[in-house]
């Protein structure tokens, strides 16, 4: 069964184009006051917006939410355990860099949140960070040693956990020990109440051969973004170095979607929203790649540039087209939130994995 994840707006959502025009969730400023108005403070904050996607996302019948690491929105652990604690199915993957803190305190966290959710947190690790993100946090290592990073975190947070002996790490005694070029451990491991968690599984992602060889080692899922040509090559690569290292890692796709009844209906919100951003029309037509996919959702704020476009059959048609090269995970955005993944739940992701979401009906019921 596809699993179908929704990323989480953690600087506020909205039904406008630009990003800060959004005013949910308290980031582009206080509404206007009307005599409508509840002006007193403390009634609602920025996270009442955030639990309802989240229960938007659980009722529409995703598997889950992730909670994005983004140096100007709301802090991606925070949005995690909020959304654990609001959910009682869904995944929850927490996306955070590497350098936020210590693999063994993020495995510390971690085991308190399996043991507060039963075992439904996943970790999404950012490695390959821009420049100007990782000198606002300190952060001196660049370049491929940034991977060479990242695996020594997940090494020593698996070590940790005490789930499996790593290779080239071992136990002194009753503890876990570890000796890197990066991180130390000495006589470390959790016990008692902490131990026997599941080990969240670990989605990475970029398409760079240090980025694919940290997933091929370590990884669980890999999330691709769509280009122009297709993820396959990547893919491929991924799946050689894995089987090279005796592993298998799933595969995902991140993608955002604008999908309305009919295909006329979609191109007028995507034109609408160009609009408001005050770009040329035809700068949108330019846009369309021809099979449902567009290459203009970075102007509306997403982090990825391509996504699909078109009725919910197309729309759906084109996410099939993934499920059958392989992919098992598919994470999806679209504003505002609410709405949309209500609109995905009803309409849209019955028709692209139409096995497994009746599988998943039927076993609700039983």
């Amino acid at each position: 069964m596809t699993e179908f994840l929704w990323r989480l707006p953690t600087r506020g959502d909205g039904r406008r184009a630009l990003p800060e025009l959004r005013s949910r969730g308290g980031f582009a400023g206080p509404p206007p006051s009307t005599p409508a108005t509840d002006a007193r403070p403390g009634r609602y904050g920025p996270f009442d917006d955030l639990t309802q996607i989240v229960h938007a996302a659980e009722l529409a019948g995703l598997d889950g939410v992730l909670a994005p690491y983004d140096p100007l929105g709301e802090e991606s652990w925070i949005v995690a355990a909020g959304a654990l604690r609001a959910t009682k199915y869904a995944t929850v993957v927490v996306e955070f860099q590497p350098a936020f803190g210590t693999p063994v305190y993020a495995a510390k966290m971690s085991a308190t949140l399996q043991r507060l959710s039963r075992g439904r947190l996943a970790w999404r690790i950012a490695v390959d960070t821009d420049a100007a993100d990782a000198a606002a946090r300190g952060d001196g290592v660049t370049g491929d040693e940034r991977y060479a990073r990242a695996a020594e975190f997940l090494t020593v947070a698996r070590g940790v956990w005490n789930e499996n002996t790593v290779p080239g790490a071992g136990f002194a005694g009753t503890g876990f020990e570890f000796d890197g070029a990066y991180y130390d451990v000495i006589d470390g491991g959790f016990r008692g109440i902490l131990s026997g968690l599941p080990f969240p599984a670990v989605h990475l992602s970029g398409t760079s051969a240090a980025a694919l060889e940290l997933s091929a080692r370590h990884g669980d899922v890999h999330i691709f973004t769509e280009t122009p040509d297709g993820p396959g090559t990547a893919i491929a690569d991924l799946r050689a170095r894995a089987a090279a290292a005796g592993r298998r890692v799933r595969v995902g796709v991140e993608i955002p979607v604008i999908a309305r009844e009919s295909e006329d209906e979609a191109w007028a919100r995507v034109h609408r929203q160009w609009a408001e951003t005050g770009r040329d029309a035809d700068e949108a037509t330019a846009l369309n790649l021809g099979d449902g996919r567009w290459a203009g959702f970075g102007a509306f704020g997403y982090p990825q540039p391509i996504g699909l476009v078109g009725s919910y059959e197309q729309v759906a048609r084109q996410l099939s087209t993934y499920i059958a090269v392989g992919v098992d995970t598919v994470v999806l955005a679209g504003h505002p939130h609410i709405e949309e993944l209500h609109r995905a739940g009803e309409h849209l992701l019955h028709l692209a994995d139409p096995a497994g979401r009746t599988l998943a009906v039927e076993e609700v019921t039983a």
